[in-house]
């Protein structure tokens, strides 16, 4: 007798709970989506059109002030748009900002997977940690990955499709968890990372449009991003549980795009090799960490005068794509020299080659991805569609909690347009923390509730430039998978995350908890 058939967004179990039910007919209608390839091209052409419609179209920020700024729409079809387009288009695509991250990482990690020193990492991690915490674990390490950037989307989504396959769960779900946790709480973490910075300058400048004294600092939102970090790893479990595994059902691997390798037990000799591995991983994590901590480091700058420190690790986070690459190359050889999968360095050439070789498609769709993004910019559709969504929740004049509920959701709309989290507040800070310290909130809070909004729809929007990429890791495992299918399985996240941290930040709001460390959530003003 046949099988049965896999639990697919195609078969839809009467059993499935109502919300289950009801991705899978969004799965179905996203599914009739042209190929990612052909969306993107034609979200291109959309760009270009929506470009000479609304060219002339403008907005002032600070309007009669000498900060003052005009932003206009630029038509892409206009004589000086056609030139451009052309005259860009490999600069466009060599541009697209995960191109060479991605090349470079994937170039340890395929290394690295080719040997056995992934897999056999992935082996004593299905054995140490409990079954129960894995979904957990991995979603809190990609909320932590935030740390060194943009580099978690590149290294724990493979992986967490890898972790889930081991343990006969469905890798859909595990790469979905992962990006959840590595976009949705891009903001939160336990620990000051280089948004911080960055988000609280742009504050501060703001602030003092009404306090000329006011000062922001980079752990202003300190205490709520821890709890957001515990939030968005307990929030993000749950979903992943009760929700998208349910939808995808079980996974078959013939539906990968390759033969994968089987987690199985490990025997002593493997157990051995790899703890050699390690070893020299450790080694390797100890110089990574030693480049940073040095103050003598060639990745470390001079401190200029007025800089805080924290921007002598600039270069040092700019060159950690290469240093990731390196922290799986190195012991992925030496492992593979052990357990006799590397005789000499042509086997090291034909891994690497093979590497880049599975990576043609994702090369294709990024350079189509990387026109539309960068028409997307020239244009400034984004910019002005920002602007004039802020200016329209200004003229509301909503008030208290409806103000900070719709302040959000502005937030996370525009973040379907403009994905940079400091572009976009350079543009919404001068109007909304003017106008919401008026009101008696600090800047401080509205920087996090900024930064809520700002995450949650990260999960699921077009403009995410690492959304090719996930695409190609999830066709690995299902080769058949279409964009409609990834988008529907990210979108029970972003929608769990929108109720739930609109809630604990009100709350938070209400019961005037710090924010952080001497930030409350009420603006005094100076006597």
């Amino acid at each position: 007798m046949a099988a049965d058939a896999p639990n697919t967004p195609e078969s839809t179990p009467s059993k499935d709970n109502f919300v289950v039910r009801q991705l899978h007919r969004m799965a179905e209608m996203g599914n009739r989506l042209p190929d990612p390839l052909t969306l993107f091209a034609l979200m291109a052409l959309a760009v270009v059109l929506a470009s000479a419609a609304l060219s002339g179209t403008s907005v002032t920020v600070l309007e009669g002030t000498p900060q003052a700024q005009s932003h206009e729409v630029l038509s892409l079809l206009s004589w000086e748009g056609i030139r451009w387009m052309f005259l860009n288009a490999i600069d466009n695509f060599m541009g697209f900002a995960p191109l060479g991250p991605v090349l470079t990482v994937m170039l340890g990690i395929g290394i690295a997977e080719r040997t056995g020193f992934v897999t056999m990492g992935l082996r004593v991690l299905v054995e140490s940690v409990p079954k129960s915490l894995i979904t957990a674990t991995l979603i809190f390490a990609c909320v932590m990955s935030s740390m060194v950037a943009d580099a978690g989307y590149i290294v724990l989504t493979p992986l967490g499709a890898l972790i889930f396959a081991g343990l006969g769960r469905h890798p859909i779900a595990g790469l979905a968890a992962a990006y959840a946790g590595v976009s949705g709480g891009f903001s939160a973490n336990l620990l000051i990372t280089g948004l911080d910075p960055m988000l609280a300058r742009l504050t501060g400048q703001a602030a003092q449009i009404i306090d000329p004294s006011y000062a922001v600092n980079a752990t202003s939102n300190y205490y709520f991003m821890v709890a957001s970090t515990v939030f968005v790893t307990a929030v993000g479990t749950w979903v992943t549980t009760k929700f998208v595994e349910p939808m995808l059902g079980e996974w078959d691997p013939a539906q990968a795009s390759e033969p994968l390798e089987s987690v199985e037990v490990v025997d002593g000799d493997e157990r051995r090799n790899f703890l050699i591995s390690m070893g020299v991983a450790a080694l390797v994590a100890a110089g990574i960490a030693f480049l940073g901590a040095w103050s003598g480091s060639p990745l470390r700058d001079p401190i200029a005068e007025g800089d805080p420190a924290i921007n002598t690790l600039n270069s040092y986070f700019q060159s950690v794509e290469v240093l990731i690459a390196l922290l799986f190359m190195i012991p992925g050889i030496v492992y593979g020299v052990l357990n006799k999968s590397i005789k000499n360095d042509k086997d090291v050439a034909k891994m690497a080659s093979e590497t880049m070789g599975t990576m043609g498609s994702y090369i294709v769709l990024a350079f189509v991805a990387g026109q539309f993004i960068a028409y997307f910019s020239w244009s400034k559709i984004g910019v002005v569609t920002a602007v004039k969504g802020a200016i329209l929740l200004e003229s509301l004049n909503l008030s208290g909690i409806v103000l900070l509920l719709a302040f959000m959701a502005v937030s996370a709309v525009l973040n379907l347009f403009v994905g940079s989290a400091s572009a976009k507040w350079a543009f919404m800070a001068p109007i909304f923390v003017p106008m919401l310290m008026m009101m008696d909130l600090s800047p401080e809070a509205v920087q996090a509730a900024y930064r809520v909004g700002d995450s949650v729809t990260n999960i699921i929007t077009p403009l995410m430039p690492y959304l090719p990429i996930i695409i190609v890791f999830a066709q690995r495992y299902v080769k058949d998978i279409k964009i409609g299918t990834v988008l529907t399985v990210m979108l029970p996240y972003s929608v769990a995350f929108a109720i739930g941290w609109s809630i604990l930040f009100i709350v938070w709001v209400f019961l005037g908890i710090p924010l952080g460390p001497g930030v409350g959530v009420s603006y005094a003003p100076m006597p």
